[in-house]
């Protein structure tokens, strides 16, 4: 079991590292193989739940029961697991998932993702004209005129593309089976030990995609990775294409870096004996997280990212204030307050024109934006309920585009608009009550975590980032770039883990 468990941590190592390094997977190639690392981890950890679940029929107990940190065995006193007894007997898999278990706050996760998933797959099933014409009118009256007939259609779905669904569905099949292995996989959500270095890998790769990127740009070596062609780097864009896909990106990293920083001194807060004092304590890792942070942020600012720079002025005003001190008094984080400062006097101190300058030409941008969420405001008009298909945007919207635009529009430039003309009202209400039943879950437990234990700052950080990440998608494409995707994916288990500690110490019964 324990090299089971070393082998899946070092592929989600490798999928950690390789998803932004691959130009963000956004490429059929890269984001096939981030599918399949999933899939291998997801068949490993079934094949350790089997094997574990086969040893516990072994020992004679048809019906496992689970007390966190220790496997039954046939001389256990039948008290001892009374606490998940009926939990057990209802869910005897995945709870048989390593040495320990933590399940999600409640059933109702899975439930919405399981839903969402359904919908999906109904988008892509042939269905009778007569009831095509009931779920989606603009879906029959498409296909009458592509057709040029006026006779009965055939078995049609409601996708306008299904292959590209089925493409987009995977996808997310992949996303959400690895949400559902980190709630469950033992050594991630029951051990913080095993947890951060998770944490230290992915600032890891934030602080080596900034440095990289800010190399580009001011070398004016002008090249990303192999890819070759004069003009391609117009700012800091570390191994993403777009310099909004690498904003995204450390807009989720930055956060967490701060709080596990932060993290490393919480249960260390003696008397406060002034600055000095704290400055001469500080010791060299403590030291060189700070610094990475503040890289992160240079790289961000020279990113030219105008809503990611927003987004990160918006997501540290969260951190100063909910990063009070550690003795637990009634005042805002000093710590954050410093490192924006040195960042934003560093990047001062470089120069700014080039970033003020994308300021200035907002408004047209905004007009341009405008125009795009009206186009597409209209597509989720026609197709209300079901959506046009998952992925379908780019080949709807030339129909409802007022304006001219050189090449092909490939988003909506708002992630959640988008969202709904693809999978319709009932797709987007699906992960809207989803993102806010995870979001209240996540507040109830961090509230519950004193000042002084470290995942609370882990724990904050995460959600902070997730929060930057969902703002800055309001104006621009960036929960669909698979990297920032898989981030995403696995900040939310991070969130989940330390708010389920916080609320009921770690033991939870599946309801």
């Amino acid at each position: 079991m324990t090299k089971l468990n070393l082998f899946i941590k070092f592929i989600l190592i490798l999928l950690i590292i390789f998803t932004p390094i691959a130009f963000g997977s956004v490429e059929l190639w890269a984001f096939s193989v981030m599918e399949l690392g999933i899939l291998l981890i997801i068949i490993l950890w079934t094949i350790q739940s089997l094997m574990l679940y086969a040893r516990h029929r072994m020992h004679g107990n048809p019906e496992p029961h689970m007390v966190q940190g220790e496997l039954p065995t046939p001389n256990s006193s039948k008290n001892k697991f009374s606490l998940f007894h009926h939990s057990a007997i209802r869910h005897p898999w995945p709870v048989q998932c390593g040495a320990n278990f933590t399940g999600p706050p409640s059933a109702i996760p899975i439930i919405l993702l399981s839903l969402f998933l359904l919908l999906i797959l109904f988008q892509m099933l042939p269905l009778p004209s007569g009831l095509l014409k009931v779920l989606s009118p603009k879906t029959y009256s498409l296909h009458h005129q592509l057709l040029m007939t006026n006779d009965q259609l055939p078995m049609t779905p409601i996708s306008f593309v299904p292959f590209v669904t089925q493409i987009q569905f995977f996808k997310w099949l992949t996303l959400i089976g690895l949400f559902i292995f980190l709630l469950y996989w033992g050594p991630f959500a029951n051990s913080n030990r095993m947890m951060r270095p998770f944490v230290i890998v992915i600032m890891a790769v934030g602080i080596l995609e900034s440095l990289y990127g800010i190399f580009e740009f001011f070398s004016g070596h002008g090249q990303i990775l192999n890819l070759e062609g004069e003009g391609l780097v117009h700012s800091v864009t570390g191994t993403f294409i777009n310099r909004n896909y690498f904003a995204g990106y450390l807009l989720m990293v930055i956060p967490l870096s701060v709080g596990y920083l932060l993290s490393r001194r919480a249960g260390k807060i003696g008397p406060y004996w002034g600055w000095r004092h704290r400055l001469s304590s500080l010791d060299g890792k403590t030291l060189l997280i700070g610094f990475g942070a503040i890289v992160m942020m240079i790289a961000l600012i020279f990113s030219a990212s105008r809503m990611g720079i927003t987004s990160l002025l918006l997501s540290f005003s969260l951190l100063i204030f909910l990063f009070k001190d550690p003795r637990g008094e009634k005042r805002f984080s000093k710590t954050s307050v410093l490192i924006f400062t040195l960042a934003l006097l560093w990047a001062i101190c470089i120069g700014l024109d080039a970033v003020a300058s994308r300021f200035f030409t907002s408004a047209d941008d905004f007009k341009f934006r405008w125009a795009m969420w009206g186009s597409t405001f209209q597509i989720v008009k026609d197709f209300p309920l079901l959506g046009s298909g998952l992925g379908t945007f780019v080949y709807i919207f030339p129909m409802y585009r007022t304006f001219h635009i050189e090449g092909l529009a490939t988003h909506a430039e708002n992630d959640i608009l988008q969202l709904a003309s693809e999978a319709g009202w009932i797709g987007l209400g699906l992960l809207a009550a989803l993102f806010f039943y995870l979001f209240y879950k996540a507040i109830s437990g961090l509230r519950s975590l004193s000042h002084h234990e470290p995942e609370r700052y882990i724990g904050i950080g995460s959600l902070v980032g997730v929060l930057a990440l969902m703002f800055h998608s309001l104006v621009e494409r960036n929960i669909q770039v698979p990297a920032n995707a898989f981030l995403y994916t696995i900040l939310w288990a991070i969130i989940l883990k330390v708010s389920v500690r916080g609320t009921n110490d770690s033991k939870i019964v599946i309801e």
